[in-house]
Order: structure tokens, then C-alpha cells, then sequence
């Protein structure tokens, strides 16, 4: 009869997600983005969070050639302030050349 248990609490300390990549370097900095499908997009980057979700301001669409983008000869859309869904997200790179980042998922020698 002693042996009733109790409910564990849920609502204790939890772990803050640690991003995979140190996007700090790169705030106030133009940066182009690639998402799933194709799209692509650059921007000044002002946000980021764990899970990769970018704030970019002055955002522009660079749009994929189809017939209207011939006709009309228009290659990009300006977006202005946009939230990227970092699940859509397939590469992040600055606008001005790239520079090379340590392997985050590399093993220090043991």
C-alpha cells in the first residue's frame, strides 16, 4: 500500500537548445539563404534562434525562371522584414564571399 507513486513534475529546470552554429558573427551582415524547393533569398540578418529560424530585414526573392519572369524580365521580389522557418532552411551563407567555420561535428583527438 506504500508503494503509490508520485506524478514526476514536469514543469522542472529544462535545457536551453544550443544552436549547432554560432550565427552571431553574422548579425547586421547580409546573408543569402537557400530553402527546400529552390527558393532562395538574402537579407541583413538581425535574429536567430536554436532551431534556426532567421530574422531578415531587407529581404529580397531572387525568383526561378518561368515563362512570366521572362516575359516581364523581373528577377527578384523585394520581401522587406521576413521570418525564416529554420526546418526549411538548406544552406546559410554571407552575401560577400564565404569564409570557412570550424566542423561542428567534428571529434577533438583523443
Amino acid at each position: 500500500m506504500s508503494d503509490v507513486r508520485k506524478p514526476q513534475d514536469k514543469k522542472g529546470p529544462h535545457k536551453k537548445k544550443e544552436s549547432i552554429l554560432d550565427l552571431a558573427p553574422y548579425l547586421e551582415k547580409r546573408m543569402r539563404v537557400k530553402f527546400n524547393g529552390g527558393r532562395e533569398a538574402s537579407g541583413v540578418l538581425k535574429g536567430y534562434d536554436a532551431l534556426l529560424n532567421l530574422v531578415l530585414d531587407g529581404a529580397t526573392e531572387y525568383l526561378k525562371e518561368t515563362e512570366e519572369t521572362i516575359k516581364t524580365g523581373r528577377k527578384t521580389r523585394q520581401l522587406g522584414l521576413v521570418v525564416c522557418r529554420g526546418t526549411n532552411i538548406v544552406t546559410i551563407c554571407p552575401q560577400d564571399g564565404i569564409q570557412q567555420i570550424a566542423n561542428p561535428f567534428l571529434q577533438p583527438d583523443q
